[in-house]
């Protein structure tokens, strides 16, 4: 079961750390609604990550065929949420040019409830998780065909991958909490729509 749990500590990492859109977009959380609502949103990352491990020790090499079979549709449905969620952060940082002062994703994530659902929306619809989490299974390297390692692989990945999702909201509300004026607000929103829509476009590109 110890091999097991810290095996989930770093498969979990190893899905969590690569910062992509949903990385970007709990950072900038952190920078304009600080550290507790993008908490929020990380949480609502890693809990995809589990329940997409606990597919993944129940299903293996089924759920992997059948995510699979669905992974070209569910890339365009990611790409298109988050291109349209970079297309809202930017013009709410355009708009702050005229006063406005609730940039960002602000108007997006008003509070860590929902910060919470919009990322793990979000993330759901990534199905390369699942299929990362099934060969893990699948390959009998880290979790034994127990329900004890089981559980403890999936409790693993819980940890690892929430610990970095911590990590960037509080990244994100240092962020924030160095930008205080309201430029450096409207900047970030714009450098970060900017970003969440050039991923969402590899994303798409990718399909």
């Amino acid at each position: 079961m110890i091999t097991a749990l810290f095996g989930g500590i770093v498969a979990g990492l190893a899905v969590a750390v690569p910062v992509g859109a949903v990385g970007a977009l709990i950072v900038m959380t952190g920078a304009h609604r600080g550290w507790r609502v993008a908490a929020g949103g990380g949480l609502g990352a890693s809990t995809v990550d589990a329940l997409y491990a606990i597919l993944a020790v129940i299903g293996g090499s089924a759920v992997t065929a059948a995510v699979g079979s669905v992974a070209t549709p569910l890339r365009w449905v990611a790409g298109l949420v988050l291109l349209v969620l970079g297309a809202m952060m930017l013009r709410s940082g355009w708009r702050s040019r005229s006063g406005t002062t609730d940039a960002g994703p602000s108007r997006l994530f008003g509070t860590a409830g929902r910060a919470y659902v919009s990322v793990f929306g979000v993330t759901a619809i990534n199905p390369a998780t699942v299929i990362y989490f099934a060969a893990l299974v699948a390959g009998g390297a880290v979790v034994e065909p127990t329900a004890a390692s089981g559980t403890a692989f999936v409790l693993g990945v819980l940890i690892g991958s929430a610990a970095w999702q911590l990590v960037l909201a509080a990244g994100g509300s240092f962020l924030g909490a160095a930008l205080v004026g309201d430029r450096g607000r409207r900047w970030t929103a714009v450098i970060g729509g900017g970003l969440t829509m050039l991923l969402a476009a590899r994303i798409l590109i990718g399909s």
